[in-house]
């Protein structure tokens, strides 16, 4: 690439700020790192066979854009000046049905061609390749068998190119947002069985001793607590009838001594014993 005119600067600059201040609507264009690189994004437009796509471009422009470079040579004994203007290389980089798009995305638009201007700018030619979304050129085709496809069989063509803006041109849906972590499982706590293991195997002692000493075989036995009775093996039934008589016979052995009375609890009843 040659070295690019202090007049192109100015007009690459310029162009920059103008499209800064236009109201462009989905239209992007912006250059890249390189101001002679741009890029840019081109909306199907309502209505057409195009709409709901997305269209990315690339732009290029010459080193001595937008201006003409002159020729002079001489015919008939004349000067004549040759000006060629040099346009903009625009292509579509997104695929596209249409006759007067190839499939490497070169455009045939007059306006990229001999009838370029340095009066236009890149905004009015993206201006131009919406409108001719809307209107192709089939007496211009780069494609002529879609070209012939839309004189002969328009509902054809129509369909062919929706279908190939569902296929390329749709954007594509964000990823959905990662679902939440779940809270890590609360452990339950299971109640501990120790206590009542415990309660279960342990044993009441009662002493039935006096102060006087009654044998030693009398001296301590031991009575088995509330879940020992509840063993279906082991359950001692008490009628009322045999709690008195128990009540009495520990009367009867205790005569002459000194008597002190204790509790015991038999399924939540509470025979006195005499000591």
């Amino acid at each position: 690439m040659s070295h690019p005119l202090p007049a192109t600067l100015k007009r690459i600059n310029k162009e920059i700020a103008d499209v800064k201040k236009e109201d462009m609507g989905k239209i992007t264009l912006v250059p890249t790192d390189n101001l002679f690189v741009w890029e840019g994004t081109l909306p199907g437009p309502e209505g057409s066979v195009y709409e709901g796509g997305i269209f990315s471009l690339a732009v290029n422009l010459p080193p001595d854009y937008p201006y003409a470079s002159h020729n002079i040579h001489r015919v008939l004994r004349r000067l004549v000046v040759q000006l060629s203007f040099s346009a903009p290389k625009v292509t579509f980089k997104t695929r596209i049905y249409h006759m007067n798009i190839s499939d490497q995305g070169n455009i045939c638009l007059d306006i990229l061609k001999s009838q370029w201007s340095p009066a236009l700018s890149l905004f009015k030619v993206i201006l131009s390749l919406s409108s001719l979304l809307c209107d192709p050129n089939p007496k211009d085709p780069l494609v002529p068998t879609i070209a012939a496809q839309y004189t002969r069989n328009r509902k054809l063509h129509d369909s062919t190119a929706r279908q190939w803006t569902e296929l390329y041109a749709r954007p594509k849906p964000p990823p959905p947002p990662p679902a939440p972590r779940a809270p890590p499982a609360k452990s339950k706590v299971r109640p501990s069985r120790t206590t009542s293991s415990r309660t279960a195997s342990s044993l009441i002692v009662i002493d039935d001793s006096d102060d006087e000493g009654r044998g030693r075989a009398a001296g301590k036995r031991k009575r088995p607590t509330e879940s020992d009775l509840a063993d279906d093996d082991e359950v001692i039934e008490v009628a009322s009838g045999s709690k008195r008589r128990a009540v009495g016979e520990r009367r009867a052995a205790g005569a002459g001594g000194s008597s002190s009375r204790r509790p015991l609890i038999v399924h939540d009843e509470v025979i006195e014993i005499d000591d």
